[in-house]
């Protein structure tokens, strides 16, 4: 239930974009005709907004056979159902760590970017580098993002390490995505692996990157039709998110299976 909230806050912070996206700009021009005013009325084109997905192998689809299946790209499907003015965009790159991402953050951040999916670390940790210099990597990251972008929304995808590397270490790791989030008031999914890490079907031979079906999860939970929620409640929620009626009604359909 945390989880599918999570996803809900997610999913109302899209639509009232979209709903933004849908209010007509206007522009009056006066000319006179005769002594009388006439106006121009003028209604620029429907704007549309990018998702940015930075991170690593997950993000970037690794190991399948097409990298449009992974989860980025389905969100993208999903949205595109839901007749959302979002494009999504994939700056997956595998064996990306946070230092990486550091260094090539400056040209991905020339792109116009509305919600900015950060998920990166694992590799950090699979490394068993410093949980501090993963956490600070992570606050620069965040930092220039909304130094540069500063309407910009941040969706931090936490991730949880296996439990050989050691206690003490895999807790901390853990915690440095809840410290990061409550600083920075950050949308937070608590584990981007959810349902999926550790379930041998749902993922690949290495035991570490999800297969397709384990992308169709990660894309779910952040869209919310998992567990048997209808994606038509979603339509729902939209629906009264943008003609302004009170949501409450579709959120308690959306939580009851």
């Amino acid at each position: 239930m945390r989880t599918f909230l999570l996803v809900c806050c997610f999913l109302i912070s899209i639509s009232l974009g979209s709903c933004n996206n849908k209010t007509s700009k206007t522009k009056t021009t006066s000319t006179q005709v005769d002594s009388e005013t006439s106006e121009i009325t003028e209604t620029s084109d429907t704007i549309n907004k990018t998702i940015l997905f930075f991170g690593d192998s997950l993000t970037a689809g690794y190991g399948l056979d097409n990298p449009e299946n992974a989860f980025p790209g389905l969100i993208q499907k999903m949205i595109d159902s839901l007749q959302l003015n979002y494009t999504v965009v994939n700056a997956g790159i595998s064996g990306e760590t946070t230092s990486g991402g550091k260094n090539r953050l400056d040209w991905i951040l020339e792109t116009d970017i509305d919600i900015f999916v950060l998920e990166l670390g694992a590799n950090d940790g699979l490394r068993g580098l410093p949980v501090s210099e993963t956490k600070n990597n992570l606050q620069d990251i965040i930092d220039r993002v909304q130094s540069k972008i500063p309407d910009v929304q941040i969706v931090l995808a936490g991730m949880q390490l296996p439990p050989n590397l050691g206690t003490q270490y895999t807790q901390d790791f853990k915690q440095t995505f809840y410290d990061l989030a409550k600083k920075n008031d950050l949308t937070l999914i608590p584990f981007l692996l959810e349902d999926v890490g550790g379930i041998a079907k749902l993922n690949q031979s290495d035991g570490i990157h999800p297969t397709a079906d384990g992308h169709k999860i990660i894309a779910s939970i952040f869209l919310g039709y998992y567990e048997g929620y209808d994606l038509t409640f979603l339509l729902i929620l939209t629906s009264f998110l943008c003609t302004g009626i009170s949501s409450y009604i579709a959120l308690r359909k959306l939580t009851k299976k």
